[in-house]
């Protein structure tokens, strides 16, 4: 998917989603079921000039808690021990790092092009892997594909923050069972 322009009426809900006003905002790179942004792109480096390689950031609070609660359960450590058994599994993991690196490298290139979510090595950040899954559409992360298979839709139960007098958007059905 690629992502839109923010609004300033997404960037409200951005940023009651979080809690604090989101910083180095690009655009919404998913919606979802609900209509609003679950994952925003963010600038390679902040606002101040510090270096920032997230480009994919989670914000609905009902998504990232329940990927927190995939990471609570140790998923990440089974996750990180596969990659040294499945030679395929770890250089489809391989793949989406160089998709993540390109995709952040065509706003900035960061020195050393620093990693996100431990890619491709480990598996540090679901939340990323997540966030990259849903923008990039399945196939491209496979962490994140398998972290979304394991989560219930977020967005069934509507709205996650307060949209009143934000206009929802249609929702993103790039993804099978959008999220």
């Amino acid at each position: 998917m690629t992502s839109t322009a923010v609004t300033a009426q997404e960037a409200e809900v951005v940023h009651r989603q979080l809690g604090r006003e989101p910083r180095g905002l690009l655009g919404v790179a998913h919606r979802c079921a609900c209509g609003l942004p679950d994952v925003v792109e963010t600038a390679p480096r902040l606002p101040d000039g510090s270096p920032f390689p997230t480009l994919y950031y989670l914000t609905c609070p009902r998504a990232a808690a329940a990927v927190s609660r995939l990471e609570g359960a140790g998923v990440m450590r089974e996750m990180t021990a596969r990659l040294a058994d499945d030679p395929e599994l770890a250089a489809a993991y391989a793949r989406a790092h160089q998709d993540y690196l390109a995709r952040r490298d065509a706003y900035e290139p960061l020195v050393g092009h620093p990693s996100a979510g431990g890619m491709p090595e480990r598996v540090k950040c679901l939340h990323v892997l997540v966030a990259h899954s849903l923008a990039a559409g399945p196939g491209v992360n496979p962490f994140g594909d398998e972290a979304l298979a394991a989560l219930e839709d977020w967005g069934r139960g509507g709205p996650c923050v307060s949209v009143a007098p934000v206009i929802l958007a249609a929702p993103d059905d790039s993804r099978e069972g959008s999220r």
